[in-house]
């Protein structure tokens, strides 16, 4: 007898400390035991269920009307509904899936067993989306390809016509084509880019001259926009190793968003701009502040993924390419923004010693 008491004290010592949360009910329908994770989960007061039923424990008056929802929903579908599992969210955005254990095995008891599995459904949804862009990315190679034959071709004919457009006063006609034409060959070249990027050809690249010559090709295009760009002084000699296009496409990419953020800023204001490096360590801290509109939590946390943009005319690749360039330069993108103050992009990377 004793044996028999110290071995069930062992087995709920065991269920008392395991990471699912455990409720057991007997063939009356009263709960006999429940650890205390299952009371962590329900928010109630240690040993405050024990001898109830579950009509007991729905109108308990300490169960939130949120978790009442949740044991009842998951009741339904499992007692009911003769469901061995129901997954759910709870008002935190945590993903659980309860198993229920019953019948002859149970000798007419019932056994809840609660589990989180937030990390599960992370996995898969990551899994998930990295197969669709995987997809996404062959598909749109693919027809980059089949459009960009054509519209070279339809290029050469109209360069051809334009001595004849020239003389029927209709030269602009030609000059809007061929614009319209480099357009889609841009956006064709960052479908292509951003499905299969093409390796770093490597050289050592000073900062400072990379800056320099990156706000050298944006100046007019920011007075044009009504802009100010203050390229910071820069301490010390920084080099990193890398792809000079490529990083020059990045920090061009970003500084270019910064005007865009500039001009879609309702408010009168002088736009302002500041670029600038400083070493942290090993790194190199390259920052792009602006004081455009900025933006918020929600945008921020899809800014680096394909195909998302807000703008009009965007492709949403720009960011996911850049994103892309530095991580395969051993380095990161930072951004910290606000609406209606600005944002800050801050592009790290390994420094050669």
């Amino acid at each position: 007898m004793f044996q028999s008491v110290s071995m069930k004290t062992t087995y709920e010592d065991v269920l008392e400390h395991i990471e699912s949360g455990i409720m057991l009910f007997d063939e009356e329908g009263v709960l006999v035991f429940v650890n205390k994770q299952m009371y962590a989960f329900l928010e109630l007061a240690r040993h405050s269920l024990l001898g109830c039923t579950m009509t007991h424990l729905l109108a308990n008056i300490q169960l939130s009307r949120l978790k009442r929802k949740q044991v009842l929903r998951a009741y339904r579908e499992m007692v009911r509904k003769n469901k061995p599992t129901y997954e759910f969210i709870d008002e935190y955005g945590r993903y659980w899936r309860a198993t229920l254990r019953s019948g002859e095995q149970m000798k007419g008891s019932y056994l809840f067993i609660l589990k989180e599995i937030s990390d599960y459904k992370l996995i898969e949804q990551t899994a998930y989306q990295n197969d669709s862009l995987a997809m996404l990315g062959k598909l749109s190679a693919s027809i980059a390809h089949e459009i960009r034959n054509p519209l070279t071709a339809i290029r050469g004919f109209i360069q051809l016509l334009h001595p004849h457009l020239h003389q029927l006063g209709k030269e602009e006609y030609a000059k809007i084509i061929l614009a319209e034409i480099d357009r889609a060959n841009d956006i064709i070249h960052e479908f292509l880019t951003s499905s299969k990027p093409s390796a770093p050809q490597v050289s050592m690249i000073p900062v400072s001259a990379l800056l320099k010559e990156v706000v050298l090709l944006t100046e007019s295009e920011a007075l044009m926009k009504g802009c100010q760009i203050n390229l910071h002084p820069l301490q010390g000699d920084m080099i990193i190793s890398g792809d000079a296009k490529q990083m020059k496409q990045v920090v061009l990419n970003i500084i270019r968003n910064a005007m865009e953020a500039i001009t879609e800023r309702s408010d009168d204001y002088i736009g302002k701009i500041e670029v600038g490096a400083r070493r942290e360590g090993a790194e190199v801290r390259i920052f792009i502040s602006d004081n455009g509109k900025g933006m918020d939590l929600c945008t921020l946390d899809r800014l680096f993924n394909p195909f998302f943009t807000t703008k009009e005319n965007g492709t949403g690749l720009g960011l996911s390419v850049s994103d892309r360039i530095i991580k395969n330069h051993g380095g990161c993108i930072s951004v910290s923004s606000r609406v209606n103050e600005g944002t800050r992009f801050v592009i790290s990377l390994p420094l050669i010693q």
